[in-house]
C-alpha cells in the first residue's frame, strides 16, 4: 500500500475559494503539501492563492515556526511558486497535507458544559447508545443546569462538586471539567494527522461515534502560542463509554485526527483574543440524505486556551519540537439518524466540514480506519526524503 502522504485518499473535489479563511488576502498562512515536483512533503504559505515553497527556510514547519521573526519572513520573502491551491486539491501536482509535522499531538477534554454533560451520559450508558435518550432526560435538568457558566477551579465548581457529590451525580469526567487540573491527552502521533481532503477513519467495532469540531492552538517549544487551526477529534463513543480507560482505543487510530486546512499565524490584527470568540460551525452530509449542522462558541469554554496550554506545557512536561493543542468542543450531536432514541453516529462516505471565517474550512469524509490508507510515512521516513532532496541541515 502507498505511504499516506503520497498516496490520493479522495476523489471528492475542493476548491480553493471554500477552504480558506474569508479574509485570507490578509491572513499569514502555513501549511504542508507534497509535492510532486519536489518529491516529498514541503511548508508552504499562500499568497493569492498560489502554493508557496518554504523549505529554503526550514524544512519542517516544527522548525519553521521556531524562528523568531517567522510572520514578517513570510510576507516579505522571494519564495518559489509550487502552483495554484487547487492543483493539490485535485491532486494534478500532489496533495494538501495536514498543516504540522514533528509537533506532538495533544487534546483537552471535557472543556465545555454541554459536552460535560455528554460524557456523564456515555460513562452512565456504557456505551449503549439506545440507553442515552432516557439518562438524558434524568441528568440534564439537573447537571446540565448547575454547569453552565461555571469556570473550572473556581469557588462556584467546588460548591457545584460538593452539591453533585451530596445527590450521588459526580463523575471522573465533571472532576477534569470543572476541577483544578484539566485532561489533557494524545490525540495522535507525530506526522499521523491526515489534512483537509482526507478520509478520516472510525475503528470497525464503533456503532456509537461522532465527528468533534475544535479550535486547535499550535504553540513552539517554550509554550507560546503562535496561531491556530482547525481540527476534528474524531470520537468513538461506545468505545470510551465502556471504560474511560479506552480512551486511547476510542480516540488514536488509523487517520482518527484531522488538521487544517492551514495555521493561521498571529499578526497585529489575528490574535489570541480573535480566536477566543470565534464560533466554530459543524456540518455533517450523509449519502443517504442526512444532514446536521451545529455550532460551538469558543467563548464558552471552561477553562481559557491559554490555561489549558500551561496545563499540557510545563516545567514538568516539554515538546522539544513543539506541540499542538484541540481545546475540546461543545457540540455532542443527539439527532437521531438510525432510528427514534439511538442519536447521532456516523455512516461510511458521510461529509463533515468544520468551519469558522477566519481558520477557514476543513473538509473529510468518513470511512472505517482499516479502509483509510495505512499511516507509512513517519519521522525515520520524513529525514530520510529531506537528506535525499538536500534539506538536511534545515531541519
Amino acid at each position: 500500500m502507498k505511504k499516506r502522504e503520497v498516496a490520493l485518499v479522495s476523489t471528492h473535489a475542493l476548491k480553493a475559494v471554500g477552504i480558506l479563511p474569508d479574509d485570507a488576502d490578509r491572513a499569514i498562512l502555513v501549511g504542508r503539501v507534497w509535492s510532486n515536483d519536489a518529491g516529498g512533503p514541503c511548508p508552504v504559505t499562500l499568497r493569492n492563492g498560489r502554493v508557496l515553497d518554504l523549505s529554503g527556510i526550514a524544512a519542517t514547519v516544527s522548525g519553521l515556526l521556531e524562528l523568531d521573526d517567522v510572520a514578517q519572513r513570510l510576507g516579505t520573502a522571494d519564495l518559489p511558486d509550487l502552483g495554484h491551491l487547487d492543483e493539490y486539491l485535485d491532486g494534478s501536482r500532489g496533495r494538501l497535507l495536514a498543516p504540522i509535522d514533528l509537533q506532538a499531538v495533544k487534546a483537552a477534554g471535557v472543556t465545555f458544559a454541554d459536552s460535560m454533560l455528554e460524557r456523564v451520559i456515555e460513562e452512565q450508558a456504557r456505551g449503549d447508545s439506545g440507553r442515552a435518550q432516557e439518562i438524558r432526560a434524568r441528568l440534564a435538568p439537573v447537571i446540565g443546569e448547575n454547569l453552565r457558566g461555571v469556570q473550572a477551579g473556581s469557588e462556584k465548581s467546588r460548591q457545584v462538586k460538593a452539591l453533585l457529590q451530596e445527590m450521588n451525580l459526580w463523575s471522573q469526567y465533571l472532576e477534569v471539567g470543572i476541577g483544578p487540573d484539566a485532561e489533557i491527552f494524545t490525540k495522535a502521533q507525530p506526522m499521523s494527522s491526515v489534512g483537509c481532503g482526507d478520509k478520516v477513519g472510525l475503528h470497525p467495532i464503533s456503532e456509537w461515534n461522532n465527528p468533534e469540531p475544535e479550535v486547535v492552538m499550535v504553540t513552539r517549544a517554550d509554550g507560546t502560542i503562535i496561531g491556530a487551526t482547525l481540527g476534528n477529534d474524531v470520537n468513538l463513543r461506545d468505545v470510551e463509554g465502556r471504560s474511560a480507560l479506552l480512551l486511547g482505543k476510542a480516540k488514536d487510530n488509523n487517520a482518527s485526527c484531522s488538521i487544517g486546512p492551514f495555521i493561521r499565524l498571529f499578526d497585529g490584527e489575528f490574535t489570541l483574543e480573535v480566536v477566543e470568540q470565534v464560533v466554530v460551525s459543524l456540518l455533517v452530509q450523509g449519502e443517504d440524505g442526512f444532514e446536521m449542522t451545529g455550532e460551538s462558541p469558543l467563548a464558552a469554554i471552561s477553562r481559557k486556551p491559554a490555561d489549558l496550554v500551561g496545563q499540557m506545557r510545563n516545567r514538568s512536561h516539554q515538546y522539544p519540537d513543539g506541540a499542538v493543542l484541540f481545546l475540546g468542543t461543545m457540540f455532542a450531536p443527539v439527532k437521531d439518524r438510525r432510528g427514534k432514541g439511538q442519536g447521532f453516529t456516523h455512516e461510511m462516505g458521510d461529509r463533515v466540514e468544520i468551519s469558522t471565517p477566519r481558520l477557514g474550512r476543513l473538509v473529510n469524509w468518513v470511512d472505517r480506519s482499516d479502509a483509510c490508507p495505512e499511516w507509512g510515512f513517519g519521522t525515520r521516513e520524513l529525514m530520510r526524503n529531506l537528506v535525499k532532496r538536500g534539506l538536511g541541515e534545515r531541519i
